[in-house]
């Protein structure tokens, strides 16, 4: 989390937030959290339903009251559609985005969600099974945003390529960094210039990975933290969920193969998409690579790692990046029977 943020929190703000959503002491529990403050809550009195929520605080240095709301509207209407995701709830004054000024012009924004069921996936989860059930639901949420309109005109979410919001490269990445820099700005180029035809580009998570989602016994999965839903390809979605499933070493191919085939026959289900599209996915998984290699040396002391999945990230990555090595080395067009009618 930036500095400048978490400095800026204190229990007088937590206190504030507690009362809005009618949270009393001793039902709430801090979990962990990135970019934003996040906690579990018991309201069992509650005339939603009672029982389990999540609560994020982020601020408005990070995203806007009007993003906020344009997240929690797209969450809501995945849920009015069938998808599996944890819906956005409201306050005791009925909003679903509350906002504490920090005293320094600046305020947090607090919002609350239906605690997903189930838990973590474990390793036995990772069946064929699951991956098709993996694939059936972002194949879902995919239909459902081809169609999605915002409520309001305010509640525009971003594009993948905002600056202000999903790219950080040009300004995390430090001098000694020209090589990325370079190969980013050169993959800038060919990502811009494919089209955003509604068939294949809309509303996505951005984030879809196993650390936001819980899978129940029955394989029902939940995914939540929409924080970073934007406008984007559908496919760069999909290289999101692979790029975080995919081990960093050992048969990477052949789990690639395993998984990718799991996955796409469940989100054919849900949705169509050209298999033209897989040409695509190389690029969009150095993307998440180099952005993510940036964000790292913004939010981490390098010499001092401390954090296991970070410092395995980080070893040997400056080297792959420089030389321009695929993040996975696998032909992608041969999934395309999993795609076709």
């Amino acid at each position: 989390m930036e500095k400048r943020i978490s400095d800026r929190f204190n229990d007088s703000i937590l206190q504030e937030v507690m009362a809005r959503y009618g949270i009393r002491p001793g039902n709430i529990h801090l979990l962990d959290g990135f970019e934003s403050f996040i906690y579990e809550f018991i309201k069992a009195d509650n005339d939603q339903g009672g029982g389990e929520y999540i609560l994020r605080i982020g601020h408005s240095l990070r995203r806007s009251i009007p993003l906020i709301q344009g997240e929690v509207d797209w969450i809501n209407t995945l849920a009015r559609g069938g998808a599996g995701v944890a819906g956005a709830v409201v306050s005791e004054a009925g909003r679903l985005v509350e906002v504490v000024p920090d005293g320094q012009g600046e305020a947090f924004l607090a919002t609350a969600f239906v605690k997903a069921q189930g838990r973590p996936p474990r390793k036995s989860d990772w069946t064929p099974s699951f991956y098709e059930a993996y694939g059936r639901l972002l194949g879902r949420i995919h239909a459902i945003s081809r169609t999605y309109r915002p409520s309001s005109p305010e509640f525009i979410r971003p594009h993948w390529d905002d600056p202000e919001n999903n790219v950080h490269v040009d300004r995390f990445l430090p001098p000694s960094e020209a090589i990325a820099k370079r190969h980013f700005l050169a993959l800038m180029d060919h990502l811009q210039a494919l089209p955003r035809d509604p068939a294949g580009y809309g509303m996505i998570h951005q984030d879809a990975h196993t650390g936001n989602l819980f899978v129940d016994d029955s394989g029902r999965i939940t995914l939540f933290d929409f924080d970073d839903c934007c406008y984007g390809w559908y496919m760069y979605d999909i290289a999101m969920v692979l790029f975080y499933a995919a081990p960093w070493k050992g048969d990477v191919a052949g789990f690639t193969d395993t998984f990718m085939r799991g996955f796409l026959r469940g989100y054919r289900q849900e949705n169509t998409l050209d298999p033209q599209w897989l040409r695509e996915l190389p690029y969009f998984l150095k993307l998440r690579e180099i952005d993510l290699y940036a964000v790292i040396q913004r939010d981490f002391d390098l010499e001092n790692l401390d954090h296991p999945w970070v410092k395995g990230y980080m070893e040997g990555r400056k080297e792959r990046i420089e030389a321009g090595t695929p993040f996975i080395d696998y032909d992608f067009m041969s999934l395309a029977d999993c795609l076709e009618a």
